[in-house]
């Protein structure tokens, strides 16, 4: 907690204040001390920004939690993204999975020489997917 409010320009007293409100989240370490993660800093820093504006504690609360939301809101985009390029590239691999085991030996070589290792990797992982 004090490199947290070493590296905020704030005090202790500060960042107890806020935790209590639910502006900070802490988590408890093993030995039950407060540990903040990088994102508390940026909260931190985000709260005194706002208090410069002259922002209400609750209003800074409110935007707190519409940047937080938002962040959510990323991730499961990313997520339903990543889902879909899954569900190509599964199709694509379905398409191709009986020519290429029509290949013979050789052919078969031939082509895998021309992919990286993690594209290997993730073909096998995609092949044990569709099972």
């Amino acid at each position: 907690m004090g490199e947290l409010a070493e590296l905020a320009n704030v005090t202790r007293r500060t960042i107890d204040y806020y935790t209590n409100l639910g502006l900070l989240k802490a988590e408890r370490t093993s030995s039950n001390y407060r540990y903040y993660s990088q994102e508390s800093l940026e909260d931190l820093r985000f709260i005194e920004t706002c208090k410069k504006q002259q922002l209400s504690l609750q209003e800074i609360k409110e935007l707190l939690e519409r940047k937080k939301q938002g962040k959510q809101s990323d991730i499961v985009h990313q997520a339903n993204e990543i889902a879909n390029q899954i569900h190509h590239l599964k199709e694509n691999i379905e398409e191709l999975l009986p020519s290429f085991e029509s290949l013979d030996e050789h052919e078969r070589n031939l082509i895998t020489k021309r992919l990286s290792p993690e594209s290997i990797s993730l073909i096998h992982i995609l092949l044990m997917l569709l099972g």
